[in-house]
């Protein structure tokens, strides 16, 4: 069983996101997608969407929403999708997160966005 991952970001970084690490895992995986959020979203019908997301993604492990940025709309939208023990997320998505989730996801959707941020500091250095 497989936790789901919803992506939502500002304009299209999500699908974006998606298709690099479709490129790097040499297919497209399964129960992940992403969904566009902007300041300018009407708030209820957004969350409406982002629930039936939720719904399609869930078999049964929960789901990880990734976000772009801590604060704006779609980090909002997420805190307010969360749900303990079925709906987890974690705001400062990059492709090493990304894929850490991707490569993890057999864990529940909370001890998946702790291991995932583990990347953040485990894949960035300066490079000389």
């Amino acid at each position: 069983m497989q936790t789901g991952i919803l992506i939502i970001a500002h304009g299209q970084l999500g699908q974006v996101l998606i298709d690099c690490a479709s490129h790097i895992l040499g297919r497209t995986p399964e129960r992940l997608t992403a969904l566009s959020a902007g300041h300018d979203e009407p708030r209820e019908a957004f969350l409406a969407l982002a629930r039936r997301e939720i719904g399609v993604l869930d078999e049964g492990n929960g789901v990880l929403i990734l976000t772009d940025l801590f604060g704006a709309t779609p980090s909002n939208f997420a805190r307010e999708l969360i749900h303990s023990g079925k709906v987890a997320a974690l705001a400062g998505v990059s492709m090493p997160i990304l894929l850490r989730a991707l490569n993890d996801r057999n864990l529940p959707a909370a001890p998946l966005a702790a291991r995932a941020l583990t990347a953040a500091v485990e894949c960035t250095a300066i490079l000389e």
